[in-house]
């Protein structure tokens, strides 16, 4: 592949709802120019962009491929990226790596809630966008529906630049409205045709939109619109490219991926309206001098980069996808990690096409590419030289809500799954292992329960490995509510030396729910020796760890020695930490126990139609709401405490409450008392497996 400088590239992604047809049009472009010999087909599983196993044998896109095109003298690198929200963190590292973004709506479906996520991420990192209409082949597809959707919901700024031209209910050609000119398609050719008569009426609306908005451009523009003059296409298309790259206007325009049909006038907008990385600010933080480093894919300044993707893949190893953000990358350069604080040699510089490394001699400020074997490199990490130390700053991912518990088919497993988790989280930042040594369970985190499954697909087709995944521990504490005074006497004799060790103690509540125990001395008259204290503290240690009542952990408790007994001979360390836990036990359960469990503080933003559905749900998982405040854009944020137990499987439910719509976010707040039928079903839990766990012995 060709080095491209800065002024000739393209970073364009790919967004839009699961299904409506992105990772056929990253093929179809592919194909055009020339990386592929025949067009690969999702369901057939041979497309460049989704090539992982996990991919071709679900059928859509799990991670975001980058696809680098030539086209007349220009490189447009395609990010190609899930739809399915579960993978929002491969959208979400993609659009940090774009200039430019393609919104992909199906023609049959509409505008779905995919098509306004996208809208809301380019709206959120304010990148310039082009709308495209696909499937336009299908007998019911409505390019005008869409066209009227979007403007209904994000106003007048969307400007179609081509119409459908249909014959027998077939898509045959399209109107270009900048041109205003007729087009067909004749085999592989675009012949010019008449513009059909009831296409007309619709040119002549599309174009004044369009010549509005080029006479707001400028005043000597306006001028010459009111006087009634005709701007050139030139002078259109110069000030549509200003519109296009400030958002106030977005281009709509329509195609067949499977037929290739529209690719051409797409691929040629993307040139033309699209801006190149030289018009884009990009900054971070000169370590040296503590001062702003304005970067902005400036090719003549110190080289600075930053990893966006890590891949991580069994078959063709460790890649770190990088961005180039000023300066120019050659291969065996020495760079910097900032983060890492390592300095490393780049060798061999890549572009990936899909999973096909191209060698490159060079990268460009600006261009998109690969390094490989970065050892210590993580996504996020900025690279520079050592003589101008750069830090940008990171992208914003997605934290992931979602978990469940993984147990190991295979006990000898633990270190090989281990270690492919810590690959897995180093390629996918929405993936997270939590070791809940409370409760001594591992917890993986994720962004939805389909993610957490083809985690651990992966784990099982990549690294060999199996774990099942269950529904995990909620970490319930014990603590006791009244007072109560007990003794205990540990005796054994069995021939020499016994045991023996009494002790009186008072158990209260101590007030303080951070700390599992206080412990206090009031003997009087040495009736147990001071050097026997440690150890009545060592029998309370132990018992704390699983409480009686449900063998979860205690807290809350205070534990007062005021008196006992010991023998000079058979008095013991052992003998009077053995009667302290007996005592623990007793005195705890005489002393009212309690079952308490975690409480999380919940927002959950929804649109407010749904508002009613999602309070009433959290009123089953006995949520109290505790308040709702307004939102942007008819949303509403729901205010709530709820149990933990509560929120199991949340994430499926409120997404098919809402239709993909909600998002909620939650954390822990503290611990309250269970009510009873969860602690009668939490203490008969216990008593079961004891039972099985006797009966096994």
């Amino acid at each position: 592949m060709n080095v491209y400088t800065t002024d000739k590239i393209r970073n364009v992604v790919l967004l839009g709802h699961g299904g409506a047809g992105k990772t056929s049009l990253a093929e179809a472009f592919a194909y055009l120019s020339g990386i592929t010999s025949r067009m690969g087909k999702v369901s057939d599983g041979n497309t460049v962009s989704d090539y992982s196993k996990e991919e071709q044998k679900r059928q859509f896109s799990i991670s975001t491929s980058v696809i680098p095109i030539e086209w007349e003298g220009y490189k447009i690198n395609i990010l190609d990226t899930p739809g399915y929200f579960d993978f929002v963190g491969e959208v979400e590292e993609a659009v940090s790596a774009a200039g430019a973004a393609i919104i992909v709506v199906n023609g049959k479906s509409g505008i779905e809630v995919g098509t306004q996520k996208a809208w809301e991420l380019c709206e959120k990192y304010k990148l310039p966008r082009i709308i495209y209409v696909s499937n336009m082949d299908v007998d019911n597809a409505s390019f005008r529906q869409v066209v009227e959707d979007m403007t209904n919901l994000y106003g007048k700024k969307m400007a179609p630049f081509h119409l459908p031209i249909r014959e027998n209910e077939k898509f045959v050609g399209y109107v270009n409205v900048i041109a205003e000119t007729g087009n067909r398609w004749q085999g592989k050719e675009v012949v010019p045709c008449e513009i059909p008569a009831y296409s007309l009426a619709n040119l002549h609306l599309c174009r004044d939109t369009l010549m509005e908005a080029v006479a707001e451009t400028s005043e000597e523009f306006m001028e010459r619109y009111f006087g009634g003059e005709i701007f050139s296409e030139a002078e259109i298309r110069a000030a549509l490219r200003t519109n296009v790259c400030d958002g106030s206007i977005v281009p709509m325009t329509m195609g067949s991926n499977v037929l290739c049909q529209g690719m051409y006038t797409l691929l040629d907008d993307i040139i033309k309206y699209l801006p190149s990385p030289e018009n884009r600010e990009v900054a971070g933080i000169n370590m040296k001098t503590n001062e702003i480093y304005h970067a902005d894919y400036n090719f003549s300044k110190a080289k600075s980069a930053y990893i966006w993707k890590t891949i991580v893949d069994p078959f063709i190893g460790k890649y770190s996808l990088i961005k180039v953000n000023s300066g120019v990358l050659k291969s065996d350069d020495m760079i910097y990690n900032v983060d890492r604080d390592i300095e490393e040699k780049v060798g061999k510089l890549y572009v990936l096409q899909g999973n096909k490394p191209i060698e490159v001699p060079e990268l460009h400020a600006g261009d998109i590419g690969a390094l490989a074997k970065l050892t210590a490199a993580r996504t996020g990490n900025s690279l520079s030289t050592k003589a101008t130390t750069i830090k940008f700053g990171k992208f914003e991912i997605s934290t992931p809500y979602t978990y469940k518990r993984y147990i190991p088919k295979n006990k000898g497993d633990v270190d090989k799954i281990s270690q492919a988790l810590q690959k897995i989280t180093h390629e996918d930042q929405t993936v997270k292992v939590v070791n809940d040594a409370e409760n001594r369970q591992m917890l993986l985190y994720g962004m939805g329960d389909q993610h957490l499954d083809i985690v651990a697909s992966k784990l099982l087709n990549e690294y060999k490995v199996e774990v099942e995944l269950t529904q995990p521990k909620i970490a319930y504490k014990e603590t006791i509510k009244k007072t109560s005074d007990v003794e205990y006497k540990y005796k054994k004799q069995s021939g020499g030396h016994g045991q023996y060790g009494h002790v009186k103690m008072r158990f209260a509540p101590s007030g303080d729910l951070e700390t599992a125990y206080e412990f206090a001395q009031e003997v009087v008259g040495g009736a147990v020796p001071k050097n026997f204290f440690p150890a009545v503290e060592k029998g309370l240690q132990d018992s704390v760890v699983k409480g009686p009542m449900a063998a979860y952990p205690v807290v809350g408790v205070k534990a007062v020695l005021y008196d006992g007994s010991y023998h000079p001979v058979d008095s013991s360390e052992m003998a009077f930490k053995m009667a302290t836990t007996q005592a623990f036990k007793k005195g705890f359960m005489e002393a009212g126990p309690i079952l308490l469990e975690p409480i999380a503080s919940l927002k959950v933003t929804v649109p407010d139609a749904y508002t009613g559905d999602v309070m009433g749900d959290l009123n089953k998982r006995r949520g109290r709401v505790l308040g709702m405040n307004p939102a942007s854009a008819g949303k509403t944020v729901i205010e709530a405490d709820i149990p933990m137990s509560g929120l199991y499987g949340y994430c499926t439910d409120l997404r098919s409450m809402t239709g993909g719509r909600g998002d909620y976010a939650y954390e822990f707040a503290r611990y309250e008392q269970a009510p009873s039928d969860v602690q009668e079903k939490e203490v008969a839990a216990r008593a079961a497996s004891v039972a099985e766990n006797n009966a096994e012995d």
